[in-house]
């Protein structure tokens, strides 16, 4: 196929949205997509160098460029939308799907200072992690830059860091237990949901590029069993398809899963070590009526 790999996800992202009921979270469009193209589960783990799922990243990426084709509409809450445009599409075919790629490529090309992720390299594009939200400025790889630095941390330095998240994200008495042979429980602390009910919740840190499978799901809920009512693992790689099955399965304590992409959310919609900074894309499509 010509054109970058990630084209190919354009039609099934409108697909999955629309099944959605017209908006949906980037990991229901996901499994949607995942399902409907019998996607193996070996190319869900593939990496990329920095450790993203290869799978996730190009669906990112199939977002992106539907957002800036008018096809879809942005949010900063995380929620993919679709607009009237594409409420409308039945389905696009490969080569139309491939005109709206090299549409948006030609109308960024006018602006040489915004195209550092547009790039006319497709293999540099199918390799690059996709910006998160439609701002596009000459730096849009901080997400793969926060990532490398995550995983150069030393493994209690990034305990400490994952202590400091939650307690951002209201947890209180969090503490690091930094112990070993506790069954992978690396802390614990409070989440109080109002002022009548609060859970103990532990957690579990894994700072690594590699998948967290089943079985180890299931070994830190034994851990945990009859010592909290919650627990939470964090990752800076990915989880398993069964890995999540099992994190949700009946009968037993849920787990909440927090993998490398959705870590990177967090520290975005928290500012946490980063610097927010504001600026402006034109909108080509928005002038395209008036230029006749």
């Amino acid at each position: 196929m010509n054109g970058p790999k990630f084209v190919r996800f354009f039609s099934p992202v409108i697909e999955a949205l629309q099944e959605l009921g017209g908006s949906g979270r980037p990991s229901e469009v996901r499994e949607f997509i995942a399902q409907k193209l019998n996607i193996s589960e070996p190319e869900r783990l593939e990496l990329l160098a920095g450790g993203a799922s290869r799978f996730d990243n190009q669906v990112s990426w199939a977002r992106f460029y539907l957002v800036k084709a008018g096809l879809m509409d942005s949010s900063k809450r995380g929620v993919w939308s679709l607009n009237d445009h594409s409420r409308a599409i039945n389905s696009l075919s490969f080569e139309d799907a491939l005109s709206i790629f090299k549409q948006v490529q030609a109308e960024f090309q006018t602006n040489r200072n915004s195209t550092a992720e547009l790039s006319e390299n497709e293999e540099i594009v199918d390799d690059s992690i996709a910006p998160n939200n439609m701002t596009v400025n000459d730096d849009s790889s901080y997400r793969q830059k926060l990532l490398e630095t995550l995983m150069s941390l030393s493994p209690s330095g990034f305990e400490r860091l994952c202590q400091r998240l939650l307690r951002e994200s209201g947890f209180e008495q969090v503490t690091v237990t930094g112990r070993s042979g506790d069954g992978g429980i690396d802390g614990h602390g409070i989440l109080q949901v109002n002022p009548f009910v609060s859970f103990k919740v532990l957690f579990q840190c894994k700072r690594y590029a590699g998948s967290v499978s089943s079985p180890q799901v299931r070994d830190f809920r034994g851990a945990m069993m009859g010592r909290a009512e919650k627990g939470i693992i964090i990752t800076t790689g990915t989880f398993t398809p069964d890995a999540q099955k099992e994190a949700l399965r009946d009968g037993v304590p849920p787990l909440e899963l927090v993998h490398g992409e959705k870590l990177l959310d967090m520290f975005e919609n928290l500012e946490l070590g980063l610097i927010p900074r504001k600026t402006f894309d034109v909108n080509y499509h928005f002038f395209q009526e008036f230029k006749t």
